[in-house]
Formats: structure tokens, C-alpha cells, sequence
């Protein structure tokens, strides 16, 4: 394992990497969802196989999630390394927009089970086609993309708070590091980054006072919707707050609002880790009380890039209903 600064942690070395024969364990029960008759991952019918395979997974693993889901800790984050994605297998890492997993592999098995472990797997249509388990990879032609697909900084930001019904979590899976093992998650949490922040600041980001809009990965028309009403940065606990808020495309509509949103990211820089995933390595973020973002890192699009797949967990999936169609795991609208 390469050695760490105190801002830069790999997942392996903190305590949580599952052993050879946990591993291995994991791999057999994934490869009961991949049986070639019913292997489409935004099935209904597949999900529900992958919700009952994550009883079969190793104790150890399943604790540790279960805890996370009470309660995330102070940085809102939970690394798990040594999990199965098929690595010897693995096909050349997509180069192309909108790169989904349609069709189930180890990796979307694992990332799918851990998901119905949290609580519910969930995807919006308007992103990434509605799959359930999507890549984030390097596209050639995005590299300025302030998304999944570029390969400059992505600052911090909550997955779609803009949304009546954001993720509560989100999961990545790391199936192959960038070349240089430059790229680099970060991730900052309000349980850390609140204390630095003063009576005011913390009242004014409490204020309906920001507006969000979708991110670019929603395409271009969707950051003039007229009928997104101005919300807090904070809300919930005052000592214990949630968060909604994407420094790209949160903008304050006071004076205020500006110096606050301004304070609150200082405190999200002081406070931030920043996480190097390599192959295997699972971090769950909570979506409510954690920021997170991206280091730059140079692609090489030779099929050997860095290759991360992502899924979204809500833990009530029945408050979104109005949301999604025929009760499916997608958002419409």
C-alpha cells in the first residue's frame, strides 16, 4: 500500500478490507445474479434477486453497512476494499457519452446488492438514460466537462439536490485507477466543516435564499427550469444538518446567501480528505451530510482509464411513488 498524507487516504488502509475469503465469497454470490436467463440490471425482476443475494454476502460486510446506515460518522463516508469486479475479464474501459451496465457483470452485481442493502436502488431518467448502474468514465472531446465524463476538478456538490427526491447515497466501485494514480476523490462532511462556520453564516444557509439547478449531466436545457424554488443550504438539525448544494450550480440570491456559501465551502476545503481508489475499493457516501468532488487526472483513452460505476440508493423508495412510473426504480420527472 503507497504511503498517505493526512489529506489522502486509500480505502484499503483504513480498517475495512475484506479478506481472501470474504472476497471470494462475494464473487460466488454475485455470480448467482449472472446466470444469462435474467442478467438486465434495470429489471425489476433482477433487482429483486439482487435484493435477496445480499443476505448471502459475507457477515462482515453487511454489518458494516447496516452500521453505516445508522449512523454515517463524522465524515459521512464508509471505504470497504477487496471487493470482486471481475478484473481478469474486465472489457476495455468505455470511451463513450452516456456509458451505462445494461446487462449485469460482477461489478454491478456487487454494486446492486450493496445498494439493496442501503435501502433501494433508484436512477433519473433524464441522466444516464435512467440506468440503475452507470460508469463514470474519461470521454474523449470532455475533458473541460464539469461531470462524470471530464477529467478536470469537479468541485464539491450533493448528488442532485435540485430534486424533490435526491439519493440518500450515493455508491462507487473502483474498477481501474487512472494511470498515474493522480485522480482523486474528495469528500467533505458537515459534520466537520460545521463548526468552522459562524452564527450568521450558519443562519443564512439555513434562509431560502439559494437556488440549484441540474447539473450538466441533465444536458443543457435542464439549468433554465423556471419551477425550481429557492431552498436552503441546510436544512433539518441545527446541529446535525442536511445538505443540498453544488458549488457549480448553486447560486445565492442575497448578499447574505453569497458570504455564506462562500464561508461554507472554506470549511468544506479545510475539512476534506481526499480518497485514491484502486480496483476493488467500494465508498458509500451519505448524500445528506457529505459533499464530494474530484481531483484533475490526464486520460489516455487506450482502454486502460480510470473506471469508476456508480449506483444511487434511496432508503424510502415509496416517498418518490408519485415520481415513477409503474412503481419502477426510476424517476421521470
Amino acid at each position: 500500500m503507497a504511503e498517505t498524507t493526512p489529506d489522502t487516504h486509500h480505502s484499503s488502509g483504513l480498517g475495512r478490507e475484506l479478506d481472501r475469503a470474504d472476497t471470494d465469497a462475494c464473487e460466488r454470490v454475485a455470480r448467482t445474479l449472472l446466470n444469462g436467463e435474467n442478467d438486465q440490471v434495470d429489471s425489476p425482476e433482477w433487482v429483486a434477486l439482487a435484493r435477496d443475494a445480499w443476505e448471502d454476502l459475507p457477515l462482515r460486510l453487511r454489518r458494516e453497512v447496516h452500521r453505516f446506515r445508522r449512523y454515517s460518522g463524522p465524515m459521512g463516508t464508509l471505504e470497504i476494499g477487496g471487493l470482486p469486479v471481475g478484473q481478469a475479464t474486465l472489457p476495455p474501459t468505455p470511451t463513450v457519452p452516456g456509458s451505462v451496465q445494461r446487462t449485469a457483470g460482477i461489478s454491478a452485481a456487487v454494486l446492486t446488492m450493496v445498494a439493496c442493502g442501503l435501502g433501494e436502488p433508484l436512477a433519473y431518467r433524464a441522466e444516464k438514460s435512467g440506468a440503475l448502474v452507470q460508469d463514470v468514465v474519461p470521454v474523449p472531446g470532455q475533458e473541460t466537462f464539469h461531470g462524470n465524463a471530464g477529467s478536470v476538478p469537479l468541485s464539491f456538490h450533493t448528488e442532485n439536490g435540485f430534486h424533490p427526491h435526491p439519493p440518500d447515497y450515493v455508491v462507487f466501485l473502483c474498477l481501474r485507477t487512472d494511470h498515474d494514480r493522480r485522480a482523486g476523490m474528495r469528500v467533505a462532511g458537515i459534520r466537520q466543516a460545521l463548526p468552522l462556520l459562524t452564527p450568521a453564516d450558519r443562519q443564512a444557509l439555513f434562509t431560502p435564499e439559494f437556488r440549484t439547478v441540474p447539473p450538466p449531466s441533465f444536458g443543457p436545457a435542464s439549468s433554465s427550469r423556471p419551477d425550481l424554488e429557492p431552498r436552503p443550504v441546510l436544512s433539518g438539525a441545527a446541529e446535525d444538518p442536511d445538505i443540498r448544494m453544488a458549488q457549480l450550480v448553486t447560486t445565492p440570491l442575497t448578499p447574505r446567501a453569497a458570504k455564506a456559501l462562500t464561508e461554507f465551502g472554506r470549511a468544506c476545503e479545510a475539512t476534506a480528505r481526499t480518497l485514491h481508489l484502486m480496483p476493488g475499493d467500494l465508498v458509500i457516501i451519505d448524500n445528506r451530510v457529505t459533499v464530494h468532488g474530484r481531483t484533475a487526472f490526464h486520460p489516455r483513452y487506450d482502454g486502460a482509464d480510470r473506471w469508476l460505476q456508480r449506483t444511487y440508493v434511496t432508503t424510502d423508495l415509496r416517498r418518490s411513488r408519485d415520481h415513477r412510473p409503474q412503481d419502477a426504480h426510476v424517476l421521470a420527472r
